[in-house]
C-alpha cells in the first residue's frame, strides 16, 4: 500500500523508499543556491533537521522556511536544510528576499535523488514530480528519530514537535 498524503483533501500517493523513524537516513548530495554541493543524511557530527517542501514559491513553503530559519540558529550541534525542486537560482532569489541565512536551501531538481531516497516524491496529480511536505530529524548516528508527513500538502507542519525532536537529537 503506498504512503499517502492529501492535496486539498484529495488522496495523493508518494513514490520512493519510505524512510521511517528508526531507519538509517539515506546519504544524498544536493546543490545549494550557489551550486556548491552539500551532503545530508547519514551519520554526522551534528543532528540534522531535513525539511522537504514542494516549492519555495508558495506561501506555505515560504512561511515554513522562514519559521525554521528563525529557530535554526538557536540549536547548538544542529544543521537545518530545506529541500525543494526549485532551481538553485530561484532559491537564491528567495533567500535574498526573505533574509534566509541560518539554514541551507538545497535543490532536488537534477534527478530527484532526495525525494526518491526518502519517499517524498508526489507520484500523481497536479503536483506530480514535486516533493510532499515532510520533516525528518536525523540524530548524529544517522538514524531518523522523527518524521512528519503533513496530513495535507497545503498544511504547515507541527513546528513545536519537530523542533523539540531536533533539540533532543542535537543534545545527545
Amino acid at each position: 500500500m503506498p504512503t499517502l498524503t492529501k492535496l486539498k483533501g484529495n488522496d495523493v500517493a508518494l513514490y520512493g523508499n519510505q524512510v521511517n523513524v528508526g531507519d538509517k537516513a539515506p546519504v544524498v548530495t544536493l546543490p545549494t543556491s550557489d551550486l556548491s554541493n552539500v551532503t545530508i543524511g547519514g551519520a554526522s557530527d551534528k543532528a540534522q533537521l531535513i525539511i522537504a517542501v514542494p516549492s519555495l514559491d508558495t506561501p506555505v513553503c515560504a512561511t515554513e522556511t522562514r519559521k525554521f530559519n528563525e529557530e535554526a540558529s538557536k540549536v547548538e550541534n544542529g544543521a537545518v536544510c530545506v529541500v525543494s525542486m526549485d532551481l538553485p537560482f530561484a532559491a537564491k532569489r528567495f533567500c535574498s528576499a526573505e533574509g534566509i541565512e541560518n539554514l541551507a536551501v538545497l535543490s532536488d531538481f537534477r534527478d530527484k535523488t532526495f525525494s526518491v531516497s526518502y519517499g517524498t516524491l508526489i507520484a500523481e496529480g497536479v503536483l506530480r514530480g514535486l516533493s510532499a511536505r515532510v520533516v525528518f530529524v536525523v540524530n548524529k548516528e544517522g538514524i531518523v528519530t522523527y518524521k512528519e508527513i503533513t496530513e495535507d500538502i497545503t498544511a504547515e507542519p507541527n513546528y513545536e514537535a519537530a523542533l523539540e525532536a531536533f533539540k533532543k537529537a542535537a543534545a545527545e
